[in-house]
C-alpha cells in the first residue's frame, strides 16, 4: 500500500494570497464552462437531426437503397454525428438501416416498448403512413452516456420507408 502525504502551505501575504484566489478561481470558472459547453456539444440538436435525416433521403435518391443503407449503417460514416445516427423502417415496422446498432437490422419491432411501456416504434410508423413526417418522444438509451435519457426522433417519410434521427434531450 502506498501512501501519499500532502502538505499545503497557506501564504500569510494576505495581498498575494488574494490574486492567487483570484487566479485559482477564474480557472476553475473557466473549467466549468468549458467543460459544459463541450457536453452540450456532445449533443445533437433537433436541426442536425432534421439535416442528417434530409441528406440520408438525398443521398438515397442519388444512389440508391442498397448503397444507402450501407453508408447508413456505418457508425462512423457520414450519418453518424455525436448521439445522432440514422436510422431507416418499412411501414410495417421492420428495421432496414440502423447507424447505431446493426442487430436491429431485419428485425419488426413493432412491439418495441421504451422504459415507460409506451410502443413508440409501431406509433412512429403510423405516424409516418399518415403524417409524413413529425417528432415522436420516448425514452432510450444513449449510445454516448449508455444512460436512459429522454429522446425525441423526427422522421420523414420517403417512399416505401421512413427515415429517421433522433435527439437526446
Amino acid at each position: 500500500m502506498i501512501q501519499i502525504q500532502t502538505t499545503i502551505y497557506l501564504n500569510i501575504n494576505f495581498k498575494k494570497g488574494e490574486r492567487r484566489m483570484k487566479k485559482i478561481l477564474m480557472a476553475v470558472i473557466i473549467c466549468l464552462l468549458t467543460t459544459g459547453f463541450v457536453y452540450a456539444q456532445e449533443k445533437g440538436t433537433a436541426k442536425e437531426a432534421q439535416d442528417l435525416v434530409a441528406k440520408a433521403i438525398a443521398y438515397y435518391k442519388a444512389n440508391g437503397k442498397d448503397k444507402a443503407f450501407a453508408a447508413i449503417n456505418d457508425p462512423k460514416g457520414q450519418f453518424a454525428k455525436r448521439d445522432l445516427y440514422v436510422f431507416v423502417f418499412d411501414f410495417n415496422t421492420v428495421c432496414l438501416a440502423h447507424g447505431a446498432n446493426k442487430a436491429l437490422i431485419g428485425k419488426n419491432l413493432t412491439e418495441l416498448k421504451d422504459s415507460n411501456g409506451k410502443q413508440f416504434m409501431n406509433q412512429m410508423t403510423q405516424d409516418a403512413k399518415t403524417k409524413g413526417k413529425g417528432w415522436v418522444d420516448y425514452n432510450w438509451t444513449n449510445p454516448v452516456s449508455k444512460k436512459i435519457e429522454a429522446k425525441s426522433s423526427y422522421y420523414q417519410k420517403e417512399g416505401d420507408f421512413y427515415f429517421g434521427s433522433g435527439i437526446y434531450k
